[in-house]
């Protein structure tokens, strides 16, 4: 897109140069955004930048559908429920179209058609500027995480014992390991 600019001398302390800036042919916008996406045989593209997960846009039937990463939890229902209304609210999905996939645990949505734009693209857009306003959730969660690792590998004084370190032994406390079930099975009740 060329732009033309013209400036004046200035002659007079009191005359301010005058700046014209002039737009010619169509105005485009050009908007960056990086997504750790693949293409599916069909055609499918599968967004993987989420920590609880995994995002699929199926062009050919206009959907989006959300799938649990590892564990279906209440974090994961919360994260495909935010997307769904983000985009909803956007304006990308129908309103009436969020439901329960086919797939235990996955939510869908059908992609709203557009004459003037490419709804992949919005889509694609939208799910990018979510993926944003999630990132300190992701990081939080996952700093938690490593917090906990490291008060169980390494911990501090206030949470170890004065033992130490406990050598290696073939026979450890009082409840031996081949005689646990004995007493149960001379009992009463036999299962």
């Amino acid at each position: 897109m060329p732009i033309n600019v013209s400036v004046k001398s200035q002659q007079n302390a009191e005359d301010k140069p005058d700046v014209t800036v002039k737009f010619k042919g169509k105005v485009t916008e050009e908007i960056n955004f990086q997504l750790q996406l693949r293409s599916a045989l069909n055609g499918d593209l599968m967004i993987f930048d989420h920590k609880d997960i995994d995002i699929v846009i199926q062009p050919k039937n206009s959907k989006i559908v959300t799938f649990a990463k590892n564990i279906l939890s209440d974090a994961v229902y919360g994260a495909e429920s935010r997307l769904l209304e983000f985009l909803r609210k956007k304006g990308i999905i129908h309103y009436d179209s969020i439901r329960g996939g086919n797939i235990y645990g996955s939510l869908e949505g059908k992609i709203m058609e557009s004459e003037t734009v490419d709804p992949i693209k919005a889509t694609l857009i939208n799910i990018s500027e979510w993926i944003q306003t999630e990132r300190p959730y992701m990081e939080g969660t996952t700093a938690y995480e490593e917090i906990q690792d490291d008060a169980l590998i390494d911990p501090d004084n206030q949470d170890s014992t004065d033992l130490g370190e406990v050598p290696q032994a073939e026979k450890k406390g009082s409840i031996e390991p081949s005689t646990i079930m004995s007493p149960y099975q001379y009992g009463r009740f036999v299962y």
